[in-house]
């Protein structure tokens, strides 16, 4: 299939340098002119989606090349760009950077995959001519890019029509200054060990975007911006083929503050599969919602909530009961440190055992593929899907159903599983191997019978 897509994409020099800022400030501005943006984030990112959801009204997703081949992200993007104006992609890290030494997953290989329009993103700060610099060694790193665009955050405005006059001279039409935010303290998105805190923590969130949204209609060409998000050539990718289910199923999904990293798409292709998703609280509800089917735990911060987790005796409860009474589950990094006795002494639900602890660094970071070691809720033995780790608490018994495998050659075991569990730290995208989210589906039907 073909489809037109106006996009572009917003590339950083680092991380750091404001694309997450730039971005929000921008779709806010445009939901301010009554537009319909679509927001989407390369990478395994859980926490930058949120920030675009809670500005243009609805779900973001992420576009990971490392999850998803070439086709299912051109499908992605496509499909949930349909309804919209336009589509903004947010890089991650700088531009170039991806898996290892090299562009794979990268920003870069994403604006390939898609042919999506780019626009540099540099922090200006301390800096003017050495801008150009930058501009120039990413525009000539690897000739053959999709960077047509500029915008210089933390820019002082007493030198940024000079800096733009400077950049219209040195690079002619290859790439337009396209505008600038200054230094704006009072808008700053406080960072944490797993990127931006969560959007719901931000303080005086909405107030901050209003003021960083105005600040754009002054300094940044949004008209710009749109009409080379319109240049962008068409989509072209083959529809996958998605099972659906006559047999209806409920799968309660834990939604709150502890629990709130999900793939937008893991949920939305469960739906459209034929599941109805019931959210529920960990935190606060007393029990499991009734009459489910399947039980999916997703990750999250369950150790900044780890008191009040363990309060809730009757949801621990409940869960353990249900598990034990076969209940399909699948339990993602901070879920599965849930489904433990115990996260820093503090209980929990204790269907696993052992505890977590927090060991102060990352562990066992980044991409890899997992191979199932045995049949269990997920899959048969052997096949294989793409996963990725990020997190600095580890358990005393991290499971031994699966195979982790980095792209070095670095392997180790991992993930408890049966027939009716899944529950390790690596999280996964469905669409990296949809039979996964058929044969969870299956389970899910089975205990209707």
């Amino acid at each position: 299939m073909n489809k037109h897509c106006k996009r572009i994409l917003f590339a950083g020099s680092n991380s750091g340098c404001g694309k997450t800022t730039v971005t929000c400030a921008v779709l806010q501005a445009l939901t301010n002119r009554g537009m319909k943006p679509a927001a989407f984030k390369c990478g395994p990112d859980y926490i930058d989606p949120m920030f675009h959801s809670r500005i243009i009204g609805a779900k973001s997703a992420n576009l990971d090349p490392f999850f998803l081949d070439d086709n299912m992200i051109r499908y992605l993007l496509a499909k949930r760009a349909e309804p919209c104006d336009l589509s903004i992609l947010e890089g991650v890290m700088g531009f170039y950077d991806g898996m290892g030494p090299t562009a794979k997953a990268s920003s870069y290989d994403l604006s390939e995959i898609t042919q999506t329009p780019v626009i540099l993103i540099v922090n200006a700060k301390g800096m003017s001519l050495s801008a150009l610099a930058i501009i120039e060694g990413f525009l000539n790193f690897y000739p053959h890019n999709q960077i047509c665009g500029v915008i210089l955050n933390q820019c002082s405005p007493m030198i940024y029509g000079t800096l733009a006059e400077s950049i219209e001279k040195h690079f002619g039409k290859r790439v337009r200054p396209l505008g600038y935010l200054p230094k704006m303290p009072d808008c700053s998105l406080e960072s944490r060990h797993l990127g931006l805190v969560t959007a719901d923590e931000v303080a005086d969130l909405k107030e901050k975007l209003s003021r960083l949204a105005q600040q754009t209609e002054k300094t940044i060409d949004l008209d710009a911006l749109m009409e080379i998000a319109a240049l962008a050539p068409d989509l072209h990718y083959t529809e996958p083929q998605i099972p659906h289910y006559d047999k209806k199923v409920r799968i309660a999904v834990a939604k709150d503050r502890a629990f709130c990293f999900y793939y937008e798409d893991n949920l939305q292709l469960l739906r459209e599969m034929g599941a109805e998703l019931v959210e529920f609280s960990p935190l606060c509800d007393k029990a499991l919602p009734q009459d489910i089917q399947g039980l999916y735990l997703g990750g999250g911060y369950p150790e900044l909530y780890a008191e009040q987790l363990s309060q809730n005796e009757s949801m621990r409860y409940s869960v353990r009961d249900s598990l034990r009474q076969g209940l399909p589950c699948i339990a993602e990094c901070g879920g599965f440190m849930y489904l433990t006795q115990q996260i820093e002494g503090k209980p929990m639900v204790g269907f696993l055992q052992g505890g977590c602890e927090d060991k102060k660094k990352l562990i066992r970071f980044g991409y890899v593929t997992l191979t199932a070691k045995e049949d269990n809720l997920l899959c048969r033995k052997g096949d294989s899907i793409k996963a990725h780790e990020f997190h600095h608490w580890d358990a005393d018994d991290s499971g031994n159903g699966f195979t982790a495998e980095k792209s070095t050659g670095k392997q180790w075991d991992c993930v408890h599983v049966s027939k009716t569990l899944y529950a390790g730290f690596p999280h996964f995208h469905f669409y990296s191997n949809l039979s996964f989210a058929a044969h969870f589906y299956e389970a899910c039907q089975e205990v209707l019978q």
